[in-house]
């Protein structure tokens, strides 16, 4: 399932419409809120029921009258009774002034919704020529590029031609992780964008690589810490004040269940609405082998998976947090003290621990 998001006229219909004229979407619902917003360029032709159309190349569109989650388990519902033509990927189209966090809360954490859908890739349109102004007086805007895979700037035919290099780099400062690109509307660009497969957490085999990206995060911590790096060149005055930043939590040594619940419970406590997005492997202490997937948005986290195998050679706990209107050293001073909290705290049960072993093997001598 992919998510498309971006600020109203940044060119996400144009997208979509783009992705239809490919019988590769033919297998596909596209949920949006109102038909008359979205003007789709196919003409609608067969009603299914109120809320559900078939478009001309066998593609399902699906309004949102109420709640997204009551709209998504009735088409998964109706399918399975026959009601719908079968599908196999969903495309939803977020408002312009939605956040996409929320729309990937609801299907973490939502117990009716567990097992039926897998959000593969969340893609953001940003207008190259209104960015900076949208991006000034909503927060949506920067939450919606931060919370992204793959960013495509539109309307670069309008702006001058240093607009994608200056714009490029203030993005990705906000998501160091995200593809960014030039809008391209071909079907041939578009189709992979809204069909692909995505890291599913649910597979005790698959390459949580891409998904993770940790090595983009670290490289930009590394950079920004660096005397001769971007350090200087801080993040336009019109984003400043409401900075999106991330930072990699690693631990060498792992951790039991116990510690990483109070681990992550600690942030997730202390950093609040702040905390944007949570994802990571991490080195469980009873699981040996077997590295934990951890993921959440806001501050919900979604129950652990678990890989049959590390992704590489590198063991090491990783968590990336994504968060807003904290300063870097804030952030980076507030996750590592509790991270010491936490690795004292049961470092001292575990010592008690093993006293205790200890006198009662005493006593059992004596």
């Amino acid at each position: 399932m992919t998510l498309v998001t971006g600020f109203l006229g940044s060119g996400k219909t144009t997208l979509i419409n783009a992705g239809l004229k490919s019988p590769e979407l033919a297998r596909t619902v596209v949920v949006v809120n109102e038909f008359g917003e979205v003007g789709l360029d196919h003409q609608l032709y067969t009603s299914s029921n109120d809320a559900v159309v078939v478009l001309e190349n066998g593609c399902l569109c699906c309004t949102v009258k109420s709640d997204l989650v009551a709209t998504m388990n009735s088409l998964y519902h109706d399918r399975a009774r026959g009601d719908l033509p079968d599908f196999d990927n969903v495309v939803i189209e977020t408002t312009g002034l939605a956040e996409p966090g929320p729309v990937m809360q609801a299907f973490l954490s939502e117990p009716t919704l567990d097992g039926l859908y897998r959000i593969t890739n969340v893609v953001t349109m940003v207008d190259a020529v209104n960015f900076k102004t949208t991006a000034e007086k909503h927060e949506e805007a920067l939450r919606q590029v931060a919370l992204a895979d793959d960013i495509l700037v539109s309307k670069l035919d309008l702006a001058e031609d240093v607009a994608f290099t200056a714009l490029a780099a203030d993005l990705h400062r906000m998501n160091p992780a995200a593809n960014i690109a030039r809008a391209d509307f071909s079907t041939a660009a578009v189709v992979p964008l809204l069909t692909h497969a995505g890291f599913d957490a649910a597979d005790a085999m698959a390459d949580p690589s891409e998904w993770l990206s940790i090595s983009d995060y670290e490289t930009y911590e590394q950079t920004t810490a660096s005397p001769d790096g971007v350090k200087d060149q801080d993040v336009p005055h019109h984003l400043a004040a409401k900075g999106i930043e991330s930072f990699v939590l690693t631990r060498s040594k792992p951790m039991s269940r116990e510690e990483i619940q109070f681990l992550l419970d600690g942030i997730g406590q202390n950093l609040g609405p702040s905390l944007l997005r949570v994802k990571g492997l991490i080195n469980v202490l009873e699981e040996p082998g077997r590295p934990a997937v951890v993921q959440g948005v806001q501050h919900l986290l979604h129950n652990m998976t678990w890989l049959e195998k590390w992704p590489d050679a590198d063991e090491r706990t990783r968590v990336v947090f994504i968060t807003q209107g904290i300063a870097r050293d804030n952030l980076r001073e507030m996750i590592e003290l509790l991270d010491r909290m936490s690795e004292r705290t049961f470092a001292a049960r575990e010592r008690a621990r093993l006293a205790r072993l200890a006198a009662e093997q005493r006593e059992q001598v004596a």
